[in-house]
C-alpha cells in the first residue's frame, strides 16, 4: 500500500506522473534520450542494465517492469537470476559483463568503484559515450528506485508484463494521452 494518503491501495507511477505532471515530463524527455535515443548500447542491454540497477537495489516495482521491457526486446529470462548469482557466469555477452558488474557495483558501494572497474568496461571495447550511458542509467534507476520504494509502489506481474509491453512499444515519453486517468 502506498505511503502517501493521497495516492489509493492501488496506486501507481502514474498516478504520480498524473499529479505533479510539469516534474514528469522532463524526467520522461530524458529517460526517453537515454534509453531510446542513439546509444552504442542496443535498447534491449539498456533495458537490461536498468533491470540489473533495480535488482541490485530490490526494487520490485522497477526490476519487475524493466525485467520485461528487456525481455520484449529479446533478453532471455533465465540470464536475470544468472545475474543475481554472478554476472561472471552469466549467459550473456562477454562485453556487457564489465558494464553489468560496474552497475552492481556504483549501486551497491558507490565510493568504492575504482578506475580498474571502469578500464574493465573499457577493455571489453566500449567507448566513453557507453560509458556515460551506463552510469547515467544506473543513477538515473537508482533515482526512480528510491522514489518507487519511498512511495511504497509495489503491483503485480500482470502490471509488469503490460508495463513491459507499452515500454517497448511505446517507449517513456510523458503525456496526459498516454498516461489516461485511471
Amino acid at each position: 500500500m502506498p505511503y502517501a494518503k493521497w495516492l489509493p491501495a492501488d496506486g501507481t507511477m502514474r498516478q504520480m506522473f498524473q499529479r505533479w505532471p510539469e516534474l514528469a515530463r522532463p524526467l520522461s524527455e530524458f529517460t526517453e534520450v537515454l534509453m531510446r535515443g542513439p546509444s552504442p548500447f542496443t535498447e534491449a542491454q539498456r533495458e537490461l542494465i536498468a533491470a540489473v540497477t533495480s535488482a541490485t537495489n530490490q526494487c520490485r516495482f522497477c526490476y519487475g517492469t524493466h525485467k520485461a521491457t528487456a525481455e520484449n526486446f529479446g533478453i532471455d529470462e533465465k540470464v536475470f537470476e544468472q545475474i543475481q548469482d554472478d554476472v561472471a557466469t552469466a549467459d550473456i555477452e562477454a562485453e556487457m559483463k564489465p558494464v553489468l558488474a560496474y552497475v552492481q557495483k556504483l549501486t551497491l558501494t558507490p565510493t568504492r568503484v575504482t578506475q580498474a572497474d571502469a578500464d574493465a568496461i573499457f577493455d571489453a571495447g566500449w567507448n566513453d559515450q557507453a560509458f556515460h550511458h551506463a552510469v547515467s542509467i544506473c543513477g538515473l534507476f537508482n533515482y526512480y528506485n528510491r522514489i518507487l520504494e519511498g512511495y511504497g509502489i509495489t503491483m503485480d506481474q500482470a502490471f509488469y508484463d503490460e508495463a513491459g509491453d507499452r515500454l517497448a512499444q511505446l517507449g517513456y515519453l510523458y503525456s496526459p494521452e498516454r498516461y489516461p486517468v485511471d
